[in-house]
């Protein structure tokens, strides 16, 4: 076999998550980004032995900027020529930035260190098409603008060492609840001409559970609207309870950024 390491970029819309669905991902009945790469991959070697693993399993309609990956392929190809062979068979919303060789010992989910998401949001009156599909437009403050002053003290209430129990949902796959964050703030972005006033969620952590950070922008989005407190979100975060402080913000705002190793 030979091993590569990739990194890849997704706009998650049309897919429904990372992991593919099916093992005869050839007849996918709902699209995912690992069985459409693995597609791609099972044509490129003559439908011999394939494999992709990944460092994270993004929901259905999040995106990324920078999965990390393995494939394994028991053919002799060059990493480079893998690269431009898979980009010119997968689809134009799945692009494999990087590619280098490997060793078999590589494992993406074990080498990674720490995460970092984004959550995009826009605060204007209406969505502006060219990032509609890529952020949340969050309606205003029945009392005027979202205070971001306020969403900003409230991610310092998330960074530390803490059981996020209340904001995820169970997961028998994961032994605990508690995880570590490094960094969590609220930022301007300012990556188009084309749009202003849109923000995002920059978060950091050692590793994140199913709809975490989704239930955190969401409870920031509950926040901005005055519908919760800071003391809310403190006690949540400090005693586990039966109902959420929150429904969870949509998939679309959420991209993966980097894995960190």
């Amino acid at each position: 076999m030979h091993y590569f390491r990739v990194t890849i970029a997704y706009r998650g819309t049309h897919y429904f998550g990372w992991q593919a669905q099916s093992k005869d991902t050839l007849k996918e009945e709902y699209p995912t980004i690992e069985g459409t790469i693995l597609k791609a991959l099972k044509k490129m070697s003559n439908y011999q032995h394939c494999t992709i693993s990944a460092a994270s399993r993004t929901d259905g309609g999040v995106h990324a900027q920078g999965q990390l990956a393995k494939i394994s392929l028991s053919i002799d190809i060059s990493a480079d020529h893998l690269l431009l062979g898979l980009n010119s068979a997968l689809p134009l919303d799945i692009r494999i930035l990087e590619c280098a060789s490997s060793t078999k010992n590589f494992q993406p989910n074990v080498s990674s260190v720490s995460k970092e998401y984004h959550y995009y949001f826009t605060a204007s009156k209406t969505d502006n098409v060219a990032i509609s599909e890529i952020s949340l437009r969050l309606s205003t403050h029945d009392n005027g603008p979202i205070d971001m002053a306020l969403l900003r003290t409230a991610c310092q209430l998330f960074v530390g060492r803490h059981d996020f129990y209340n904001f995820s949902v169970r997961d028998l796959n994961n032994a605990s609840s508690v995880r570590q964050i490094s960094y969590c703030d609220i930022l301007q972005a300012n990556f188009s001409p084309l749009v202003d006033e849109v923000y995002y969620l920059k978060i950091i952590g050692d590793g994140f559970l199913k709809y975490m950070i989704r239930y955190v922008m969401g409870a920031l989005i509950e926040l901005g609207k005055g519908r919760i407190t800071l003391e809310d979100i403190a006690f949540y975060l400090q005693h586990q309870q039966d109902d959420k402080l929150s429904a969870k913000a949509k998939a679309k705002g959420l991209h993966l950024i980097k894995i960190n190793e």
